[in-house]
């Protein structure tokens, strides 16, 4: 989600009105989303040099930590300063008020504060998320006002429409909290994270994410989000949570054969933990689906909550894809106890019991 906020630095200063500032800024970017992490640092030292004490040094150290971290979780050694980084963003954006440059203060410090609550919430934090977030829908709601001018503002408004609206629908137990924030509008918040797909400086990547999630989480129009989700990984086939996505994506549309031709690739070379076991999953939706193989298949589902259990929250929602798929393999055998257990277990995990591979 910092990849925007990048641009945003320098939205009506030096870096946008600087050609070979702003390349620079969106080659080191580039970098850090297909995780070339040592280039990205140069490119960071460079910005930095260039623009000393500005709160975008902090954004793309950043960005760097949690990347290259990747998955970032409460226990890894680089949550400290990866945390520090963000609040020293915060506090120049809020510190060094140039009404000048709002828009540029603005973007920058909603991309710190969007990458903290992007952490908090993918660890289940809440305790961190709701302050953060209170505080932060006051600069949401000036997004509004500078979206016909820079297309990166529309990721925000884009985002606030369509989740005002969608997440309670999803959640109705937010629906008396929604109440008191002005009504979005579902179209055309995806409307405005397209437009911020196609025409951001920046944030087109974080903007395609966004989509992906959403029209496979919320709308399960699985063959919309696959739009994203390939130009995603065919755009940064380094970055490991966008191969995901695109393996998921895949498998939801049944082709079998491209995923199952990936998988074997990154089988034999990652080295990432969190992927193995998502793999590890996703060979086992391979075994059921394709193959018909329910033993390999179970094997595999139980290979892979074995190794994404020390992820936690993060991992919770791959660990219901196996859990549904025990269920249905417990079906076949007749096991009805375990069909059942496994189910429940399955739905206790994700906020999302329709993708479940059924």
């Amino acid at each position: 989600m910092v990849a925007c906020f990048l641009s945003a630095t320098a939205l009506q200063a030096q870096i946008l009105r600087d050609t070979a500032s702003l390349s620079l800024l969106k080659k080191g970017v580039d970098d850090i989303y297909n995780f070339r992490f040592d280039r990205a640092r140069e490119v960071s030292q460079k910005i930095n040099k260039l623009f000393p004490e500005h709160p975008v040094a902090y954004l793309l150290n950043g960005m760097i930590t949690y990347w290259e971290n990747y998955p970032l979780i409460p226990s890894s050694p680089a949550c400290t300063s990866y945390e520090n980084d963000m609040h020293n963003c915060i506090r120049l954006c809020e510190e060094k008020y140039n009404p000048d440059n709002y828009a540029e203060s603005l973007l920058t410090n909603l991309g710190a504060r969007g990458m903290l609550l992007l952490f908090y919430a993918d660890n289940n934090l809440s305790d961190n998320v709701f302050p953060l977030a209170k505080g932060t829908y006051h600069y949401i709601r000036q997004c509004f006002d500078y979206s016909s001018f820079y297309s990166d503002f529309y990721f925000f408004t884009g985002l606030y429409n369509y989740y005002r609206e969608a997440y309670p629908d999803a959640h109705p137990i937010y629906k008396v909290l929604a109440m008191f924030f002005p009504k979005g509008d579902r179209v055309k918040g995806l409307g405005e994270l397209e437009t911020a797909a196609k025409n951001s400086i920046i944030l087109k990547a974080e903007s395609s994410s966004f989509l992906s999630y959403i029209y496979i989480n919320f709308e399960n129009n699985y063959q919309k989000a696959y739009t994203f989700s390939k130009s995603l990984h065919e755009l940064y086939p380094a970055n490991l949570e966008y191969l995901s996505v695109y393996l998921r994506n895949m498998l939801l549309i049944k082709k079998y054969d491209e995923a199952e031709n990936l998988i074997r690739l990154y089988d034999n070379t990652t080295n990432n933990s969190l992927l193995q076991a998502q793999l590890a999953i996703f060979n086992g939706i391979l075994q059921e689906k394709k193959y018909h193989n329910n033993l390999l298949a179970q094997k595999y589902y139980f290979e892979g909550l074995d190794d994404i259990s020390v992820f936690g929250y993060y991992g919770n929602e791959f660990a219901a894809y196996a859990y549904f798929g025990l269920s249905r393999i417990s079906d076949i055998k007749g096991d009805k106890q375990n069909k059942k257990a496994y189910r429940k277990k399955a739905i206790e995990l994700t906020d999302f019991r329709k993708v479940n591979f059924d």
